[in-house]
């Protein structure tokens, strides 16, 4: 680290680093919505499906995110829990659309939700209820009902109604995990009973 890097670090003009997941279903928006994030400088025009995963690095005012964008597929699904100590952060993407995999949707976050290296730390989770352009969209409280997000109190969580490809309601949910990451410890204190 130079002595810029330590001034501006001391000064408070370095940005933060946060390592965020990017999780959900496949062809639920997750790479959309990150390339929207990113500056339009940066960003790619043809989105391919995931594989794998990929890391993407985008910027706020106060924060540098770099996030893990892992594949949605059934068959890359149990590399998620691989990055889970990493994350300081997690978006969660759902289709709103996509009413026969809610349920899919609803497993895989209990999962998330239940494993150890998550089960017990104060992580902020967005949720995007995405693809809301879409006729057959169900409103992202009907989103939060079926995926019980209400049962969630152990952790901050917030979910936003989004259109990835017109990045509509983007801002509002990188703005509220923005707020969450700054003000909690950054290493996502355990939260059980001592």
């Amino acid at each position: 680290m130079g002595l810029f890097d330590k001034l501006a670090g001391w000064l408070g003009l370095k940005k933060k680093e946060v390592h965020v997941l990017c999780l959900g279903l496949d062809n639920s928006g997750k790479t959309t919505i990150i390339n929207k994030l990113k500056p339009s400088n940066a960003q790619t025009q043809d989105i391919v499906p995931t594989i794998g995963f990929s890391i993407e690095k985008f910027k706020t005012s106060s924060l540098s995110f770099t996030v893990f964008d892992m594949s949605g597929q059934g068959r890359y699904r149990n590399l998620w829990e691989h990055y889970y100590k990493e994350g300081q952060a997690i978006i969660f993407v759902i289709d709103s659309s996509d009413k026969l995999r809610m349920v899919v949707a609803k497993e895989e976050l209990d999962t998330l939700l239940n494993h150890p290296d998550i089960k017990h730390r104060r992580l902020p989770i967005l949720f995007f209820a995405n693809k809301m352009d879409l006729r057959d969209a169900i409103s992202s409280v009907k989103v939060s009902q079926l995926l019980s997000l209400e049962n969630i109190k152990d952790k901050p969580w917030h979910i936003c109604a989004s259109d990835a490809l017109k990045g509509e309601g983007l801002q509002e949910g990188v703005d509220w995990l923005q707020d969450q990451i700054t003000q909690s410890d950054p290493s996502n204190e355990d939260v059980r009973q001592k």
